[in-house]
């Protein structure tokens, strides 16, 4: 019992030995790669679009390899800079590495933390601000989906009349209003096409308001619109509600709106939805990292890259598809440049 015992005790002796000495120094640096984070935006990855394109681009990814474990947060309407810093610190100190933050709004705060854990790899949603080398902006052309949803109002409507609604005022969410416009003058130069923002930024409370949808929409379609499209999350749903209350035509974002549980009830009059591919995004971010590749700069995905699109559930648009996708090919070759100004649309 006693020459077990010792033989235990060195065999620990040794092991410990190896690790002050650094030769098992790798140890640290694997288990770092064994935890991918993901900080979510407003709403979390429960509710259908942005941020759970986020989580259907890691997943997977983690069902692949099961030894990788996921830590989540998300953002609250009220945070501050510091409390979405403090966020990431918490999520960095647990050992995420790669770790995607979704959304512009931590981009301040990413800029802060991104130096104090300059080992870990960063993907940032939507911005192209942070620059740092441990830093990769996931960002995309959102003017050219919305283009292509723009023809798809031009060609369905009735009254040559339709509508915009962006959920915050930000040069991010002018891109679409942009596409939308541009896209809708390309089949019609006349075409009215009636805009509106649901609050100004730093308000970001008209990303979810469905309450303000429905009553922005309602009033566009009193006014003739026919068709109205939505860049503004969950504040997209009160447009639904009002196109099927009133048999109009309405276009959702980022995902396919018609497939939403929450949706079910207007499937039969949303006509399309503009998709922003986030989990491509996300997940060629992730796998990049978890290979040992850079992945810092800016990584853009256009119509060229698959990064945006349009749906086509419910055969709504099945006499004009073949013109959308030939507008789709003039912009992937680049004859068509579609404007992210709304002044130039």
């Amino acid at each position: 019992m006693q020459k077990k015992t010792l033989r235990k005790l060195g065999a620990s002796l040794i092991a410990g030995a190896l690790v002050l000495s650094g030769i098992v120094a790798s140890a640290p640096a694997q288990a770092a790669t064994k935890t991918i984070g993901i900080a979510y935006s407003l709403g979390g990855r429960d509710v259908p679009g942005f941020n759970q394109l986020a989580y259907i681009g890691v997943k997977p990814i983690l069902d692949r390899n099961k030894s990788l474990k996921l830590i989540e947060s998300q953002d609250s309407p009220t945070a501050t800079d510091d409390q979405r810093a403090e966020r990431l610190r918490l999520m960095a100190k647990r050992g995420a590495n790669p770790i995607v933050v979704v959304g512009f709004t931590y981009a301040t705060a990413l800029g802060k933390v991104a130096k104090e854990f300059p080992k870990i790899q960063w993907g940032i949603v939507d911005d192209s601000s942070v620059k740092a080398a441990n830093v990769q902006g996931i960002v995309f052309k959102e003017e050219e989906g919305s283009y292509l949803v723009g023809l798809a109002a031009a060609m369905t409507t009735k009254t040559g009349k339709i509508g915009f609604i962006g959920g915050v005022n930000t040069p991010l969410i002018a891109k679409f209003e942009a596409g939308f416009m541009a896209g809708a003058k390309a089949i019609n130069p006349k075409i009215k096409i009636q805009s509106t923002y649901i609050s100004n930024f730093p308000d970001f409370s008209g990303f979810n308001d469905p309450a303000k949808g429905y009553e922005a929409a309602k009033g566009m379609y009193q006014n003739g619109a026919d068709v109205v499209y939505a860049a503004a999350g969950g504040t997209g749903t009160g447009m639904h509600k009002a196109a099927s209350e009133l048999k109009k035509w309405s276009i959702g974002v980022d995902a396919d709106e018609a497939t939403y549980p929450a949706h079910a009830a207007y499937k039969s009059t949303i006509l399309t939805s503009m998709l922003k591919r986030v989990d491509l995004g996300v997940r060629g971010f992730v796998n990049d990292a978890l290979a040992g590749k850079k992945t810092s700069g800016i990584k853009t995905w256009g119509y060229k890259q698959g990064g945006v699109g349009y749906t086509k559930t419910g055969g709504y648009l099945k006499g004009v598809t073949a013109v959308i996708d030939n507008y789709g090919s003039q912009i992937a070759t680049g004859k068509v440049v579609v404007p992210s100004d709304p002044s130039k649309a």
